[in-house]
């Protein structure tokens, strides 16, 4: 047989990293798995002992070895990507993208297009190269979040009818109080009140027949 391939060797600082990893806070179940499983490496466990502890599949522990003795402990965590990508707009030239959104359109036009603003954004030499429309869309929808819209609670084509049903509340309110007419008052909530005890009102005088 072979010599094993990617063999996990812990200094004691990196094992002290993963104890404490997999004991505290909340990890990603994943992580966690990953964590352990180069925890068992460490303590000469073969790949299919390990799949026993930890509850794997038998490629895992492979793929966590391998992994480490390329990255390290940086292992334990989701892969990183093939590819950097560079950002296209850096802070300034974002805010300069927001303001041009909000200005007037050019003349000739009713409104600003993606289109539009990329190549606004080249002529002012406000980047170096071109960008995609996809690319200021993106930065729009993050900074401006033009899904969301600020207004009262209560649609303005329904103001008069909540207006209506308000008064008819408030006006229940500032009657006199009648013992055989009580007031019930229910707030909205989505929490159950549990352990909320209270003794029970005797239902006398009800159901009786004279």
């Amino acid at each position: 047989m072979g010599r094993k391939q990617h063999v996990v060797n812990l200094s004691a600082e990196e094992r002290r990293t993963l104890e404490w990893f997999i004991s505290t806070g909340e990890r990603k179940s994943e992580d966690n798995a990953r964590a352990r499983i180069l925890l068992k490496a460490d303590d000469g466990l073969t790949d299919a002992e390990i799949c026993e502890h930890v509850g794997c599949s038998i490629s895992t522990p492979y793929k966590a070895r391998k992994n480490y003795c390329e990255r390290g402990l940086a292992a334990i965590h989701r892969r990183k990507p093939d590819r950097e990508y560079e950002r296209k707009l850096d802070g300034d030239a974002e805010a300069r993208l927001i303001k041009l959104a909000c200005s007037d359109p050019p003349e000739g036009r009713s409104r600003w297009t993606l289109h539009l603003l990329a190549d606004e954004l080249v002529a002012l030499d406000e980047i170096d190269l071109s960008i995609s429309h996809e690319t200021v869309r993106q930065r729009l929808k993050n900074a401006l979040k033009p899904h969301l819209y600020n207004y009262w609670a209560i649609p303005a084509d329904q103001d008069k009818r909540f207006v209506h049903e308000m008064e008819d509340v408030l006006d229940l309110y500032h009657e006199p109080y009648d013992q055989n007419r009580p007031v019930v008052c229910f707030d909205e909530s989505s929490k159950a009140l549990r352990g909320h005890k209270r003794d029970p009102i005797p239902a006398t005088g009800i159901g009786r027949s004279n």
